[in-house]
């Protein structure tokens, strides 16, 4: 497992839909869900009491490192850039 270290946040990010022509399929053609993911784990110089473990945010476009462990797709920013908190 991964845990980030001060004021890092690990995110798995949200499955984008795929959309259909036909029997076409067109992967990642919904952008409204393009940055919004799900907090997997906090650092320890978290100071916002909102940012908890399972809250869905929305982040920065561009902000994030990605990292792959063991066929899972992880992101990870730090705490400013998240922008919203989706309830």
């Amino acid at each position: 497992m991964i845990t980030p270290l001060n004021n890092f946040i690990l995110l798995k990010k949200e499955q984008t839909k795929e959309k259909t022509i036909g029997s076409i399929i067109i992967p990642g053609t919904n952008k409204d869900d393009g940055n919004i993911a799900t907090i997997v784990a906090l650092g320890d110089k978290i100071t916002n009491s909102l940012l908890t473990k399972g809250t869905k945010v929305i982040y920065r476009q561009y902000s994030s490192t990605n990292i792959k462990v063991q066929d899972e797709e992880y992101l990870l920013i730090k705490d400013e850039d998240v922008l919203a908190i989706i309830r």
